[in-house]
């Protein structure tokens, strides 16, 4: 794990050998199971350091100062877990819950948790349509983590009702420029957020202009939302 070592250090991360030994065991999790599963596209060695675990880290670059206590992060549409397990074996203090409504991929989620002995992890299966209306998990969380989920407009409803007010959402993006920002204006409105800043990823072996979108939760979401399944993607806000 040296390519993630460097590249973590490049932002400011230092991983511990008893870390990088996680991230190790994460790999080759993901890879046993990717031939049965189709978790990812992305399963070289170097490849993996580089476009999953490092990428996921560069949510530091908007959210450092709130991921050094016991705070409650969620990731929304986790997938294989990245960017939220990354971020708890970076910094194990975190409480971290994982929502993904395929049930293969948290069937994965729960084994690499329970393998590499983590606590302080729940697993959530499920829409975040419906799920961000369970009591303890809407309004509930200092930090909302997704990557490569959706267009803004329907990333921020089924992500910003999770977020407790004063809180934070962090959004990995590909192709940064301002289009999708500027399409977002009326969500933001509506959902109680407000773009705090944008911040592009530089990093080698990074590419496709990424960019780390930071949005502060100023107000509540309204109960209203999320619409219903199907709804926030056929009609944006």
């Amino acid at each position: 794990m040296e390519t993630l070592k460097a590249g973590a250090s490049q932002l400011g991360i230092a991983l511990s050998e008893g870390q990088l030994d996680q991230f190790e065991t994460y790999f080759h999790e993901l890879a046993d199971w990717n031939r049965r599963a189709n978790l990812t596209s992305i399963s070289g060695y170097e490849e993996v350091q580089v476009k999953h675990f490092l990428d996921s880290l560069t949510v530091c670059l908007a959210a450092r100062d709130i991921l050094d206590g016991p705070v409650r992060v969620i990731e929304v549409g986790a997938g294989a877990g990245l960017p939220g397990l990354a971020l708890k074996l970076a910094f194990p203090e975190i409480k971290l819950a994982l929502l993904e409504s395929v049930a293969k991929k948290t069937a994965f989620l729960h084994h690499i948790v329970e393998k590499l002995g983590l606590e302080g992890v729940s697993v959530y299966t499920g829409r975040a349509e419906d799920l961000a209306r369970e009591k303890d998990l809407r309004d509930a969380f200092d930090l909302v983590v997704v990557r490569a989920l959706a267009k803004l407009p329907l990333l921020l409803e089924l992500s910003l009702p999770f977020c407790k007010t004063g809180g934070r959402l962090v959004a990995l993006k590909h192709g940064g420029d301002w289009t999708e920002q500027e399409s977002a204006a009326n969500a933001l409105a509506e959902l109680g957020g407000q773009i705090e800043r944008v911040s592009t990823v530089v990093l080698e072996g990074l590419t496709d202009d990424r960019v780390v979108i930071s949005v502060d939760k100023t107000k509540p979401t309204p109960a209203r939302y999320p619409r219903a399944v199907g709804i926030p993607g056929k009609r944006p806000l």
